[in-house]
């Protein structure tokens, strides 16, 4: 559903009251980029936060939104999208959510807003304490070019934040811009919150491999719990074979350390449930990865290479794995569990 912003608010603009707080204006120039108030807490690179929106101008008669929920509904996220393409910038209003499901009673929500591809910065909205209907009213800016822009897709990450300041992500919204970009103006949209698992989805095209990341700063420490595996495609009869994983960590391309987990017999959805540490300095986490394969063992001391997923920085990872270890990163000490999809390579 979207709503159009009156003509009469379009020429309105900002002007600073206090930290945090603005006011419309009806004056034409806008504020320069350098005077608008910034995120803090994360790598924004050239996005920045921006003033507060007032949802109640853009309520129309008739307006069900705020009461048909679907059953089993995750929550729902208001917010509004505008492109100044002469500018180009991606204006994103970040209005409310409803109905938050939230592990406890008491629900804490945050926003962390991705424009994907880029999956390394992001903006973040305060955090609401105690309510499963927040109200955000934040604003935030993303430098997108034009001739990009149409390839990119807005991602909501919806956290409760527990009294420990763990995230528990309740749920994501994917808008793609390319909605935006045959009206004029701002629009305000509502989605329901969708769950971000490969738990409910089938299988990839060689199997999935489930595990945690885990490191520590004090110790040195690079946990890996492997968890499971599921969907593979096992050479042979079933019953008659082994599969395990091979765990190796990897520093500028050579390989430092490899670990292996005990093989699971006649199983093409294994369960592992095994835990390995290696020793890492924080001034390597930027050259280090780790590759995570799945093997199938053959006669002999042979085996053969079912799939695998790498994990690291932005020098060797995109998407969901550069994803769980920059959450890793972020989440001291906490085990960051995730499915990966198993990509097949002839390589050795």
């Amino acid at each position: 559903m979207l709503f159009v912003v009156p003509p009469s608010l379009q020429s309105q603009d900002w002007m600073a009251l206090s930290s945090r707080v603005w006011a419309q204006v009806p004056q034409d120039p806008r504020p320069a980029p350098e005077l608008l108030p910034h995120a803090t807490g994360s790598n924004l690179g050239d996005a920045c936060v921006v003033g507060t929106i007032n949802p109640e101008l853009y309520k129309f008669p008739g307006d069900k939104s705020e009461t048909n929920f679907p059953e089993g509904c995750l929550g729902r996220l208001w917010f509004s999208v505008e492109y100044q393409q002469e500018v180009e910038r991606l204006l994103v209003g970040l209005i409310k959510a409803q109905r938050l499901q939230a592990p406890s009673e008491s629900c804490s929500p945050l926003v962390k807003l991705h424009l994907l591809p880029d999956e390394r910065r992001f903006l973040q909205s305060k955090t609401r304490r105690r309510t499963s209907s927040p109200q955000f009213d934040e604003h935030f800016i993303f430098q997108v070019s034009s001739k990009s822009v149409t390839q990119r897709v807005l991602r909501f990450l919806v956290y409760h934040v527990d009294r420990q300041r763990k995230h528990q992500l309740l749920g994501q919204v994917l808008f793609p811009l390319k909605e935006i970009l045959e009206r004029d103006g701002q629009c305000i949209i509502w989605r329901d919150l969708e769950a971000e698992s490969l738990e409910v989805q089938p299988p990839s095209e060689f199997g999935d491999l489930q595990f945690c990341l885990s490191y520590s700063d004090c110790l040195n420490l690079l946990t890996v719990v492997v968890l499971r595996a599921k969907g593979l495609w096992l050479q042979e009869d079933a019953s008659f074979v082994s599969v395990f994983v091979k765990v190796s960590l990897i520093n500028h391309n050579k390989f430092v350390k490899c670990k292996k987990t005990s093989a699971v017999l006649g199983s093409a959805d294994p369960v592992y449930n095994e835990t390995f540490s290696f020793r890492a300095d924080p001034t390597e986490l930027d050259t280090a990865s780790l590759r995570l394969t799945v093997l199938q063992s053959v006669e002999g001391d042979k085996s053969h290479e079912l799939g695998r997923v790498m994990v690291g920085p932005y020098m060797y990872t995109r998407g969901k794995e550069l994803e769980h270890w920059n959450e890793m990163l972020s989440k001291p000490k906490e085990l960051v569990r995730r499915w990966h999809e198993l990509c097949h390579t002839t390589e050795p």
